[in-house]
């Protein structure tokens, strides 16, 4: 069962409290992991100010997570989603590919929110 897979029972449900907003700086990200039995879900939030968006941490060229061992999911300017394996670009507000070696692909989107001081799934 792959990572994108909407029915893996690794995945948070809907009002799962992620973490408290004020965990993840502005702009910044922070990944997350879960695991049911041999089931594996991994994601990621991206906050900007009072905004938060996320994507399931798989690169959609290769299938690998997106960050490398320093755990960034950002460039330096923190302006683009970065895949550290082979550098491809995604922009933050949908996820789709603006530099790499695939053309028209996307990130996979993981709904979340803010609810009250946390991220939540949505």
């Amino acid at each position: 069962m792959s990572r994108t897979d909407p029915s893996n029972p690794a995945r948070p449900a809907a009002g799962a409290i992620l973490c408290p907003l004020d965990e993840i700086a502005s702009p910044g990200s922070r990944g997350f992991r879960f695991r049911v039995e041999e089931a594996v879900f991994a994601g990621f939030v991206i906050r900007r100010g009072e905004a938060v968006v996320g994507y399931v941490d798989s690169c959609p060229h290769a299938g690998w997570p997106l960050a490398g061992p320093n755990g960034r999911f950002l460039t330096r300017e923190n302006d683009l989603i970065l895949c550290a394996g082979h550098a491809a670009l995604f922009r933050i507000e949908d996820g789709a590919m603006v530099a790499g070696p695939c053309q028209d692909v996307a990130l996979t989107p993981w709904p979340v929110r803010i609810q009250g001081s946390d991220i939540v799934v949505a």
